[in-house]
């Protein structure tokens, strides 16, 4: 086939459907990133005296059906110290945060507490809101 004296050949590629698919795309990852972000559900209990946590250390977070968690992953409440000596090294100097709904029962926190103690972790703190200025919890 040949072409006309005035003709030539357009070698461009067209990049519109390729801005459409990233765009698309990007819309999809900001409508879900937030939901991977949220975590555990949990409602803990407010308090007046609060620290900052100011670097990553692992997790327990207890919910309101008390169901378990290391960080983010379901785990047995008898698997606790197991997993712990596994992510831990020096349990001495560990520390780990229990955060725990204010609806659950203390002997259901107090289980976890005793399960991280049998780990070997003696440092363990407490996650809790802060009070709201005019004093009432929410």
């Amino acid at each position: 086939m040949r072409l006309g004296e005035g003709a030539r050949m357009n070698a461009s590629i067209n990049v519109t459907p390729l801005v459409d698919v990233v765009l698309v795309l990007l819309i999809i990852f900001m409508v879900t990133a937030p939901v991977l972000q949220s975590g555990i559900e949990v409602e803990v209990p407010h308090t007046k005296t609060v620290k900052e946590i100011t670097e990553e250390r692992l997790v327990i977070t207890i919910d309101r059906q008390q169901k378990v968690f290391l960080n983010n992953d379901p785990i047995n409440i008898n698997q606790i110290g197991a997993k712990l000596h596994q992510k831990i090294r020096d349990p001495q100097g560990q520390s780990v945060f229990v955060r725990a709904d204010q609806e659950v029962p203390f002997g259901a926190f107090a289980t976890v507490m005793d399960a991280v103690k049998q780990a070997g972790i003696t440092n363990v703190s407490i996650v809790t809101q802060p009070l709201e200025k005019n004093g009432s919890q929410r």
